[in-house]
């Protein structure tokens, strides 16, 4: 009997510390730092997508666009290939009127400048969100890494109040501190503290890019030329994404080029569990950088190589980016006391 009573409390302290393990996971309350420094990358690279498109917005979604209307529109029922039918939708499929799409594209452009300089955030986030979703489905063939990645980041964005600091919202409720303490203006201008919200939104896109860089290295993992390391040489000699010439690297130094193959499939496979440990989430962060970072300058992918950077940020903790962005402001501070006075203008008599 004793040994059932062990049995059974041992069971018992196990699922309490599995609730508790599970709560501290998903609901311990989190600064909202990080998250508001992303979505100033993240509109940044938003409002940088819609000004690519404005320059020629009929011919990408006009009536005579490359791709038109019925044509996206078959593609996601079912009408050109039944089983690639999804559940894609856009209202953009209804509209062909030139003014109306100028008139709905401003409207977006204003709208990814407000959650770059967070002014109203707690509804230009959905708001973003819900457009960037509008373009989406309407873009189908049009479309890369980029866009996806970044509909995904506003997705998690908009769940938390990443408009709390590094934002015209925060000026606002310091401005306007004594009358914002209630009510729908303290949701609207939320001060920057700790929430459950931020946890959600920064678990659930952390969890995502897990899942990204897992398919990714699996799908690596089934080619030959991450096998025998020739992945790297075939990237470097595309001349469609070619953007500086490494060629020369890659064939001086093939052994090296090949461990790089190989230990790029390892991270991309190992990242959903070797980003967790703190120990080593510093150097899966540093290949994430290099990785990217060498997509962007050599193969000519700035923008998808940047918000890869910009989505593996969200794994910062929220206290070291506020030191970051404290001891900033603190170095702008000094430089402007070290500044000599300006001369007075000499009043004429």
């Amino acid at each position: 009997m004793s040994a059932l009573r062990v049995a059974a409390e041992s069971a018992l302290q196990w699922k309490r510390q599995a609730v508790e393990g599970w709560n501290q996971f998903w609901f311990a309350p989190r600064l909202p730092h990080t998250l508001a420094a992303m979505r100033i990358a993240v509109g940044g690279m938003l409002l940088y997508t819609h000004i690519v498109l404005a320059t020629d917005l009929l011919a990408f979604l006009g009536p005579d666009a490359w791709m038109d209307n019925q044509t996206i529109r078959d593609l996601h029922t079912g009408a050109v290939v039944p089983r690639n039918s999804d559940l894609g939708r856009s209202y953009l499929w209804h509209i062909e009127n030139p003014t109306l799409l100028w008139a709905h594209h401003l409207f977006t452009l204003a709208v990814s400048a407000a959650l770059l300089i967070g002014a109203g955030t707690r509804v230009v986030a959905p708001l973003a969100w819900g457009l960037q979703l509008m373009y989406v489905h309407r873009l189908t063939g049009a479309l890369f890494g980029l866009d996806q990645v970044l509909t995904m980041l506003l997705m998690y964005l908009m769940l938390a109040p990443c408009g709390a600091v590094y934002s015209v919202d925060a000026m606002v409720r310091r401005r306007f501190a004594g009358q914002l303490q209630a009510g729908w203006r303290q949701w609207l201008f939320p001060a920057p503290v700790r929430s459950s919200a931020c946890t959600i939104a920064t678990r659930l896109g952390q969890l995502h890019l897990c899942v990204i860089y897992l398919f990714g290295g699996l799908w690596k993992a089934r080619g030959e030329t991450w096998w025998d390391g020739s992945a790297l040489w075939f990237s470097a000699a595309n001349l469609e994404y070619q953007s500086a010439d490494i060629t020369w690297l890659v064939a001086r130094y093939p052994t090296l080029c090949s461990a790089a193959a190989h230990a790029t499939v390892l991270w991309e496979t190992f990242y959903c569990a070797l980003i967790w440990p703190r120990l080593t989430r510093p150097f899966v962060l540093m290949m994430a950088v290099c990785v990217h970072g060498g997509i962007a300058l050599f193969l000519g992918m700035i923008t998808f190589g940047s918000i890869m950077i910009i989505a593996n940020a969200i794994f910062i903790s929220p206290e070291l980016t506020r030191r970051l962005f404290s001891r900033q402001a603190e170095a702008s501070r000094d430089v402007s006391r070290l500044a000599p006075p300006q001369p007075r203008p000499l009043r004429s008599s």
